[in-house]
């Protein structure tokens, strides 16, 4: 379950299975704080019962309160205060699982949408990579039936014309380099959100986390992450309408604000990874002399290239044959499983395209020798136009 399926690399499992988990873990663990400790304490005026505490303590949690440093003019009114409330706290656990889902949107459509390239690549990758752990005679049936497999999708594809050929042999790297970009929009995306669910520059967070830690500056509460903070209240009584300011500690939010310091360098780090990683695919992926190389490094492991005619069929092979969808899928299932079973695949793939190539020649020569005149040699056949010509 951790290591997340097959069909991509190591930096899409970062995002849609290890950084899911996290968000999941830390939503938990807010959540047990929340509903299970005390998460806000309230000074209540002296005449409060037990119960008007109480009653203080769950008003304020749930309302909005205000934060206004310790030595600032508390606001004269409800109204004044309404500037610096701040009630994004009783929401974190459950925006932590947002942020987790948001995580799992791009592996969802990548999921979705690859199956219909007309091959079921989930599958055919994890039966590469489970195939690795038979015996020898085992890995070899099992990739000579997924070299027939590819084949007859990479046929399918070729008879297409047009329009229709040219998107069977690209979409799955279209749609695989869309995903990547869907995963670098996820990342800083949802530091921008963070900014604003918690109604402040949280996207310098980090940075300002950096100077005063680079400059020895103790660490001090932060006006994100109030620990004291104010709340205001009224109580209806018969005849009038009381007024009531209190102070309140919130301890959580000590906790929330670890939580979140963290959670900006992981998004951070995880944008740069997938920023990197898009790049990097983008350059295998649209490249076509990275595609023949690829192909030319499995078929020089399988002693498959003597001649220059070997080398130019390669290209070929690359090219024409394999195309940019069937590439793809040798790179998704070499990062996934050994070199072993993608040399072991690309020597079987190449087998099948060069007996296809050969009996494709004698076809064109025999129909070529039915419609030549009859005759032993080419003398005879210079006679036979003489004949003609009388």
């Amino acid at each position: 379950m951790f290591r997340g399926r097959s069909n991509g690399d190591q930096i899409d499992r970062m995002s849609y299975v290890y950084t899911t988990s996290l968000f999941i873990v830390l939503a938990f663990v807010v959540g047990f704080a929340q509903f299970f400790k005390d998460p806000i304490q309230c000074w209540a005026p002296a005449e409060f019962t037990d119960s008007m505490v109480s009653y203080t303590k769950n008003y304020c949690w749930v309302q909005k309160t205000f934060y206004v440093p310790m030595f600032d003019q508390i606001p004269g009114n409800i109204s004044e205060s309404q500037d610096a409330q701040i009630s994004y706290y009783q929401w974190v656990p459950l925006i932590l699982l947002f942020m987790a889902i948001l995580f799992q949107l791009p592996n969802f459509v990548w999921r979705i949408l690859n199956g219909r390239s007309g091959t079921d690549l989930d599958n055919a990758v994890q039966f590469a990579e489970e195939s690795q752990l038979g015996s020898i005679e085992d890995q070899e049936k099992s990739i000579q039936s997924l070299a027939y497999f590819i084949d007859e999708w990479l046929i399918a594809n070729n008879k297409k014309t047009g329009i229709a050929k040219q998107i069977a042999s690209k979409y799955l790297v279209v749609l695989y380099l869309f995903v990547k970009i869907l995963y670098v929009l996820n990342a800083i995306g949802q530091l921008v959100f963070l900014s604003a669910f918690l109604s402040t520059y949280f996207n310098f967070y980090g940075f300002e986390f950096l100077e005063n830690f680079s400059s020895n500056k103790p660490w001090r509460e932060s006006s994100r992450f109030p620990r004291v903070i104010l709340c205001d209240f009224q109580l209806r009584q018969f005849h009038n309408v009381q007024i009531f300011t209190v102070q309140c500690v919130l301890p959580i939010n000590h906790f929330n604000e670890k939580i979140f310091i963290g959670i900006w360098f992981w998004l951070f780090f995880i944008a740069i990874l997938a920023i990197f990683n898009f790049f990097k695919w983008f350059k295998l992926i649209m490249l076509t002399f990275n595609k023949t190389q690829f192909c030319k490094q499995y078929l020089q492991l399988n002693n498959a290239l003597h001649t220059s005619y070997d080398k130019k069929r390669c290209a070929q092979f690359a090219e024409s044959y394999m195309s940019e969808d069937g590439v793809f899928v040798l790179r998704v299932m070499a990062i996934n499983s050994m070199d072993l079973i993608v040399t072991g695949l690309v020597k079987k793939l190449w087998k099948l395209y060069t007996n296809k190539q050969s009996t494709t020649k004698k076809d064109e020569n025999f129909e070529f020798n039915m419609f030549r005149p009859v005759g032993n040699s080419d003398d005879d056949i210079k006679k036979h136009q003489n004949n003609e010509h009388l």
